[in-house]
């Protein structure tokens, strides 16, 4: 009955994203099944196999999935570098452990997991989208300078990047970062003011 039901409706692909996203916050991306999620979602053992080749697939629909939001956090945080660029971009940072903290079966669907992003056209589609604002927001940063004295944007975005990848994996899910008397906030935010003060993109 379930199984017909979520047919039915014509969710029983996302019941499976969702339940996957949950047995990953649960068990970790490399412990999950296939069977263990179709079982999750209410439909048989064989049902997954009409929407995903198998287990890799419906994993690189999560990781897309959240990349897709996740991108839609950057984006509404940065708004269009408003009302200041550097203001814009530090918000971007807490977007980023703001959608750790409450999306972790995804997160670590995109990031934790061993998947190839360059491998799947629309994953990688996804992932460029959330790297893009960054991007974007380290060129507003870069605005005030020459045009020679410019660091390279896409640099700029990884770094900051890996800096918040950093502080969620040092600080996120109960970790011994997590029993620092810095909050990962005060952490990410003073690291990247550090950084962004040693290329010029921000005056002393």
């Amino acid at each position: 009955m379930a199984e017909r039901r979520s047919y039915h409706h014509g969710n029983l692909r996302q019941a499976l994203v969702e339940a996957t996203a949950a047995l990953i916050e649960e068990q970790g991306p490399q412990a999950f099944t296939l069977t263990e999620a179709a079982r999750r979602a209410g439909v048989s053992a064989a049902a997954p196999y009409r929407h995903f080749k198998g287990r890799e697939d419906l994993l690189e629909e999560v990781a897309r999935q959240g990349f897709v939001e996740f991108a839609g956090r950057l984006e509404a945080a940065f708004d269009a570098g408003r009302p200041r660029a550097l203001t814009a971009f530090l918000r971007m940072g807490q977007a980023y452990l703001d959608f750790a903290r409450d999306r972790p079966g995804y997160y670590m669907a995109m990031f934790e997991s061993g998947l190839s992003i360059a491998g799947n056209a629309d994953l990688a589609a996804a992932s460029e989208r959330a790297q893009r604002v960054l991007v974007e927001g380290a060129e507003a940063l870069a605005e005030r300078l020459p045009e020679d004295r410019r660091p390279p944007a896409r640099m700029v975005a990884n770094h900051i990047w890996a800096l918040s990848h950093g502080v969620v994996e040092l600080f996120g899910r109960g970790r011994p970062g997590s029993r620092s008397p810095v909050s990962p906030s005060e952490m990410l935010e003073s690291g990247a003011i550090v950084y962004l003060r040693g290329l010029g993109l921000i005056p002393e």
